[in-house]
């Protein structure tokens, strides 16, 4: 069974959503401040976990940055914070997904599948990818560069790992958006996935201006090119 841990100060919101989660054959653990959540982190093992921004004590983008530190689960912002600078940051430090209240129940549940789903499918893919000089140790969560390893956040992570699974395969940008992220999030769209893969060259390419790795096919999409020819 699938194990969730929800940090909110909110109580209605908490009853709410633990009977919806729970419904779905899901266990719930809550946790109310970022003092209780760090400790009840430590104790034990999540598939996902649903951070508020504001809590009583501090922050959960602080929260994620300590958990994108030793863990690759999935993190879900559940927020009244909707400025778009707040939406990103999420994301840039570690978020896969970013909810703002007021939210359907109904899209809420359909993104926690979705992120378990994706969740599972990186778990039973081959333990190791290695291409190009670019080793991902999937089971660990770590990725090297010519046997040194780099800092990734978790969409770069994931959007990497989607590139190298799928060798010399031109991938639309509708297709990668479809396979990382929900339809619903309107706010990742092809300028944001730009961005993604501009910040990710800069850590993988030996010169992210004239990147060999991940390759721009014009009127297409993008590829992971095995063959480390220039940009076409």
């Amino acid at each position: 069974m699938k194990q969730i841990l929800l940090v909110e100060d909110d109580l209605s919101l908490i009853n709410g959503l633990s009977f919806a989660v729970k419904k779905q054959g899901y266990q719930l653990e809550v946790a109310r401040t970022c003092t209780e959540a760090e400790r009840i982190w430590e104790d034990g093992k999540y598939d996902l976990v649903i951070l508020d921004v504001s809590l009583p004590d501090g922050s959960g983008f602080e929260l994620c940055r300590k958990m994108r530190q030793t863990s690759k689960t999935p993190i879900m912002f559940l927020t009244a914070a909707d400025e778009e600078t707040d939406i990103i940051m999420g994301l840039d430090i570690g978020g896969d997904d970013y909810i703002t209240k007021p939210f359907k129940l109904a899209i809420f549940l359909s993104r926690i599948n979705a992120l378990l789903r994706r969740s599972d499918n990186f778990s039973q893919a081959d333990t190791e990818l290695d291409s190009n000089g670019i080793t991902v140790r999937l089971l660990k969560g770590e990725v090297y560069k010519n046997n040194r390893p780099i800092e990734l956040t978790a969409s770069e992570y994931k959007l990497l790992c989607l590139f190298m699974q799928n060798p010399n395969r031109v991938l639309s940008a509708e297709q990668i958006l479809n396979r990382l992220w929900d339809c619903e999030e309107n706010y990742i769209d092809n300028n944001s996935l730009s961005v993604y893969i501009r910040r990710l060259r800069t850590k993988i390419e030996d010169d992210p201006g004239n990147p060999n790795r991940i390759i721009t096919v014009r009127r297409m999409g993008y590829k992971w090119n095995t063959e480390r020819r220039g940009d076409e």
